[in-house]
């Protein structure tokens, strides 16, 4: 019987974590939705990065393909970080001033 509890309780506190992303309403912290999810790219472009630079350290690539991909990368990276600190900039200025 306390096995039976035990586990009951074990899945639902797996559930309950599992579905926490899922239940938010807004963003973490109350930040701008658009920011949080440009945030989101921007890391998860960075890790595809770091996972070129990875893949022609270990052969997987050829050089001349791990430039090419790596310029694309990058150059998508910065038009993300453009879009970040824009998106920051409007978000700035569109609340008031608590100083």
């Amino acid at each position: 019987m306390i096995d039976l509890l035990i586990g009951l309780l074990l899945v639902g506190l797996v559930v309950g974590l599992v579905t926490v992303p899922f239940r938010r309403e807004s963003a973490p912290g109350g930040e701008d939705p658009v920011i949080a999810e440009l945030e989101a790219a921007r890391d998860s472009k960075f890790r595809e990065i770091r996972d070129c630079e990875d893949d022609f350290r270990t052969g997987k690539l050829e050089r001349s393909d791990f430039e090419r991909l790596e310029a694309s990368l990058r150059s998508e990276a910065v038009e993300i970080l453009e879009r970040l600190d824009a998106a920051r900039g409007s978000s700035a200025g569109s609340k008031p001033d608590s100083g």
